[in-house]
C-alpha cells in the first residue's frame, strides 16, 4: 500500500469510527407510550435501597416495588446524631458487625422513626402523598447468608410497609432461603446460592424475577427461553445535569415486539454496587430473568445506570448523600434528588406519546 493509500484508508476509517460515534451518542431513550399508571420499580443491595426510595418517593404513578437485601425509605437518616453516610455503612448494612458481643435491637434502623419521617416529608411536599403507597404489592427478598446487608435490617424494610398500612397480602417478605449477597435465580450458570461473590447473581432455583413480577402485578405468563425483543443502549446523559449525580453516560432499555403495537406496562430494574455496564457490561441486564418474563409479558424493562466514582467508589446507587457531596441539606431521598430525577424522567419519557418513529 502506497503512503498516499495509507493516508485516504486512515481518513476513511476514521470517519467512520467518527460516524459510529457520532450515531451512538444520538440514540435516545423512545417515547413509547406505556400506561402510566402502572409502573413498578425493584433493585438489589443499594439498587434495592434505590427502589424502596423511588416507590415511597414517586408513589403516585406506581403500583409496587421489588426489594432485594434492601433496606427501607431513608434508612441513613436512622440517627440524627449520626451522618448519613455513617448510617449507611452501619445501621443499614450490618450494625453489629464490629460489636462481637451484643447486638440490640436498637442499633437496627426503626420503621416506625422511618415511617413518621416519610409522613413529614409527604406534608412538605418532598415525596409524594402516602396514600397512594394503600393499593401497592411490594415484594422482599433476604438471603439467610447474606452478610452483607443481614436479614435484621431487612426486616425494618417490612416493618415499614406494615406501618404504612399495608397488609400481609400486599408485603411479600421471603427470608428463607439460605443465599448470599445476590439476585437470585433458577439457572445452574450462576454462582452457588449460599456465596457471595462478583457478579452476584446466584442460582438458588428461584426465578425471582418472575416471582416478583408477579407479586406485583399478579398472574403472568410464563418467562419466553429467548427473548425476542430489542436491547437497546441509549443516552442517558440527558436525564441529569451534572457528573456529582453519578450516573453513567448510557444505560439500557429492554422493549419487548408486542409493545411495538400495543400499550405495555415498565418496570425499573436496579443493579447493586459493581454491578453497572462499566464493571460487568450486560451481566446483571441480561441474566437475571428480567427480559424473560417482559418478553411474553407486554412488560418494558428500563435498566438505569450508576458508575464508579471518587466520592463512590463501588458504583452504588445513592442511598446517603454522595450527590450533595455528603453535605447537608440531604436530599437523596426526596423527589428533587439528582438521581430520583433522572429515573423518574426517564420512565416519563417511556409512558410519554409517540411523537418520532422509535
Amino acid at each position: 500500500m502506497t503512503m498516499l493509500h495509507k493516508i485516504r484508508f486512515s481518513i476513511v476509517l476514521l470517519m467512520v469510527m467518527m460516524t459510529q460515534i457520532v450515531s451512538a451518542e444520538e440514540i435516545r431513550l423512545p417515547e413509547m407510550n406505556a400506561f402510566s399508571d402502572q409502573t413498578s420499580v425493584s433493585g438489589l443491595s443499594s439498587g434495592g435501597f434505590m427502589a424502596a426510595q423511588f416507590h415511597v418517593a414517586y408513589s403516585k404513578n406506581l403500583v409496587g416495588a421489588g426489594i432485594v437485601a434492601g433496606g427501607p425509605w431513608n434508612c441513613a437518616s436512622t440517627f440524627s446524631f449520626m451522618s448519613p453516610l455513617y448510617n449507611a455503612v452501619t445501621t443499614c448494612m450490618d450494625p453489629c458487625k464490629y460489636t462481637w458481643f451484643i447486638c440490640p435491637s436498637l442499633f437496627f434502623p426503626d420503621g416506625s422513626d422511618l415511617v413518621d419521617l416519610a409522613k413529614t416529608s409527604a406534608n412538605d411536599a418532598l415525596i409524594d402523598d402516602l396514600e397512594n403507597l394503600q393499593d401497592d404489592n411490594v415484594y422482599i427478598f433476604s438471603g439467610l447468608n447474606d452478610k452483607t446487608v443481614v436479614t435484621k435490617v431487612v426486616d425494618s424494610t417490612s416493618e415499614f410497609y406494615h406501618l404504612l398500612g399495608l397488609s400481609d397480602d400486599q408485603v411479600f417478605y421471603n427470608k428463607t432461603v439460605d443465599a448470599g449477597h445476590a439476585f437470585i435465580t433458577n439457572d445452574a450458570d450462576d454462582s452457588e446460592c449460599d456465596v457471595t461473590q462478583a457478579p452476584y447473581i446466584n442460582n438458588c432455583n428461584i426465578p425471582q424475577a418472575k416471582r416478583m413480577l408477579t407479586h406485583i402485578y399478579g398472574e403472568l405468563n410464563e418467562p419466553v427461553a429467548v427473548p425476542q425483543g430489542d436491547l437497546i443502549r441509549f443516552n442517558q446523559r440527558e436525564f441529569f445535569e451534572s457528573s456529582i449525580a453519578g450516573m453513567d453516560d448510557d444505560a439500557y432499555v429492554y422493549i419487548p415486539q408486542s409493545c411495538r403495537t400495543e400499550q405495555c406496562r415498565v418496570h425499573v430494574a436496579l443493579h447493586g454496587c459493581r454491578q453497572g455496564i462499566s464493571v460487568i457490561n450486560t451481566v446483571y441486564i441480561e441474566q437475571t430473568g428480567y427480559m424473560e418474563v417482559a418478553d411474553s409479558n407486554h412488560l418494558i424493562v428500563l435498566y438505569p445506570q450508576v458508575k464508579k466514582s471518587t466520592i463512590n467508589p463501588r458504583g452504588c446507587w445513592d442511598f446517603w448523600g454522595y450527590t450533595s457531596n455528603n453535605l447537608p441539606p440531604f436530599n437523596y431521598a426526596h423527589k428533587d434528588a439528582p438521581q430520583m430525577q433522572a429515573i423518574n424522567s426517564m420512565v416519563e419519557r417511556l409512558t410519554g406519546p409517540v411523537t418520532q418513529t422509535p
